[in-house]
């Protein structure tokens, strides 16, 4: 059996925050991690959308609710950024305290688009995720779930999507944590990607993926071979 899939911790009952959760990934990563019985926190800019999201994706007889960023972020055992690209560094300063000590889970892609398609942004520190560690310096950050469909994850008939995510980061605890919260979404597989400094070819491979989706007309993922 792979290293990956021994000796996962148990991530039940953990309460999920997600910023920038009014957007379609955000609200969709917010319904998989609802129905997969988890407390999810939907957090906006404008706690009126927050909540709006939040019973739009609930599933029935969860707990899924909205609030302001900084409420969210306080509250969660562990946050999830899936802010737009402009908005994230900006974002990330304002909430330094509240996300000290959390493992922050950052799926952020820097990508442009023009009439070619999507293509990467450059970014100072390396990557978004890299970003997002030098501006939380107390938080212990992780990069995942940037290959996930969001149409798949809030279409109501599609109930497992196959698909690894891979997890980067340098503290083995948070990574072992979010892979085995990767594997509460049924067809996810949390596998290990690399270190925070491999973060940036992670991210920008969303671009590949998008330029797949447009000629194929689908809604692929990535899957890796030889591991169990």
């Amino acid at each position: 059996m792979g290293e990956h899939r021994t000796d996962l911790p148990d991530v039940d009952g953990l309460i999920i925050g997600i910023l920038g959760g009014t957007g379609d990934q955000g609200k969709g990563l917010a319904r998989r991690f609802s129905l997969a019985g988890h407390t999810v926190l939907i957090g906006s800019r404008s706690a009126e959308r927050a909540e709006e999201a939040a019973r739009a994706v609930a599933a029935p007889g969860t707990r899924t609710r909205g609030a302001e960023n900084a409420a969210v972020a306080a509250e969660a055992d562990i946050v999830i950024v899936a802010v737009p690209w402009d908005g994230h560094r900006a974002l990330l300063e304002s909430l330094r305290d509240e996300l000290s000590g959390k493992i922050v889970i950052d799926c952020v892609n820097p990508l442009g688009f023009d009439k070619r398609g999507a293509y990467a942004l450059p970014v100072e520190e390396g990557s978004a995720a890299q970003q997002a560690a030098a501006v939380l310096t107390g938080s212990r950050v992780v990069a995942a779930f940037h290959h996930v469909s969001a149409v798949l994850l809030l279409d109501p008939e599609v109930d497992q999507i196959d698909l690894d995510v891979l997890v980067l980061g340098d503290d083995r605890e948070a990574t072992d944590i979010v892979r085995a919260l990767a594997g509460r979404i049924p067809g996810f597989r949390g596998v290990y990607g690399g270190r925070l400094r491999n973060a940036h070819q992670v991210e920008a491979l969303t671009a590949n993926l998008i330029s797949i989706n447009r000629r194929y007309k689908a809604h692929a993922g990535i899957r890796i071979t030889d591991i169990n």
